[in-house]
């Protein structure tokens, strides 16, 4: 019986450029593919602190399994530490197609005036993107463009703060702290915010809305559409990720 290869943990060195770095890191996430099992093999409570976090993503490069979206944004969060001029936060979209939603979360890369983006999909498009974007909101219409491909609307999206780079911190990671209901915005509107908020990102003048109202689990249920405005159950972040 054939052992099958486990792809090796990419390392830093002196030698690369940032974006070769990133470029390290994404095919790393490719050599561990796509879930398609309908298992998650890694629960991700998006409450947990950091630290927790950083030890399932361990686990992850140690057990060298397929991976989803949210996987992707914690493992690449996990591999991208100790580069203090690559800032990451969490971009989520809530898409509709054919009468359902659908969820995905990518990791925002911010590093040198521009931005890009790691993470898994099933589609090549809705996942990594160079890190040749000028600003946030060129970023997120390029999502937004790479959706409309499979007939996906956007509905929603979600700007998480730039994760700490202490992988022992105790402070959960903040999903969003930026809501758009782009569906019922003009994109020059969507543009305003997204810069807006980008400035106050780069000033580091934002502060986790989390720190105000602790986030709650919503029980599990048969709902796509949260009505509320807490976190929507971790677990279906991904499975129901047509993207």
């Amino acid at each position: 019986c054939v052992q099958p290869s486990v792809p090796p943990v990419p390392n830093y060195k002196l030698s690369m450029s940032i974006p070769e770095w990133l470029q390290a890191i994404q095919t790393y996430m490719k050599m561990l593919q796509y879930n398609h099992t309908g298992t998650q093999f890694f629960e991700i409570r998006k409450t947990r602190p950091l630290s927790g976090l950083m030890e399932t993503a361990k686990e992850m490069t140690r057990e060298s399994l397929p991976i989803k979206c949210l996987e992707a944004v914690i493992l690449g969060i996990y591999l991208t530490n100790g580069q203090p001029s690559v800032e990451r936060f969490p971009i989520s979209f809530k898409t509709h197609f054919s009468g359902n939603y659908f969820h995905h979360v990518v990791l925002g890369i911010y590093c040198n005036g521009r931005y890009g983006s790691l993470g898994m999909s099933r589609r090549s498009d809705l996942m990594d993107k160079p890190l040749t974007y000028r600003t946030l909101s060129d970023l997120i219409f390029e999502f937004e463009d790479s959706y409309k491909k499979y007939l996906h609307s956007v509905k929603k999206v979600k700007i998480g703060l730039y994760v700490p780079h202490e992988p022992h911190s105790f402070q959960p990671i903040e999903w969003k702290q930026l809501v758009l209901n782009v569906s019922k915005m003009m994109r020059a509107e969507v543009r305003k915010e997204l810069e807006k908020f980008a400035r106050d990102m780069r000033m580091k003048i934002l502060k986790p809305s989390s720190a105000h109202s602790p986030m709650k689990e919503r029980p599990r249920g048969k709902s796509l559409s949260p009505r509320r405005r807490q976190g929507s159950p971790q677990r279906r972040a991904c499975r129901r990720d047509k993207s």
